[in-house]
């Protein structure tokens, strides 16, 4: 299962610094994930990133035959409050 990272995707983990190791293992490893509200044909998924002081990222991507199609990356301010 092959991770595919739309231009956008790209785009914002060039411009956040965003590692993609940090998105392939919120991916594969998340500590939390949901349905995206407005498409449910999209997943969240969140995962802290220790290597930048715990921030969390949210991932949102969606399955595409055996690969995962990443749509956007962001660090998510408000994910720490309820993020185990």
């Amino acid at each position: 299962m092959a991770l595919i990272l739309t231009a956008h995707a790209r785009f914002r983990m060039a411009q956040h610094a965003i590692n993609g190791a940090w998105v392939e293992a919120a991916v594969r490893q998340p500590e939390r994930t949901a349905l995206d509200p407005q498409n449910p044909a999209l997943t969240r998924a969140w995962r802290r990133i220790p290597e930048r002081g715990g921030r969390v990222l949210r991932v949102v991507f969606r399955p595409s035959g055996s690969d995962i199609v990443v749509v956007t990356v962001v660090f998510d301010r408000g994910a720490r409050r309820w993020l185990p």
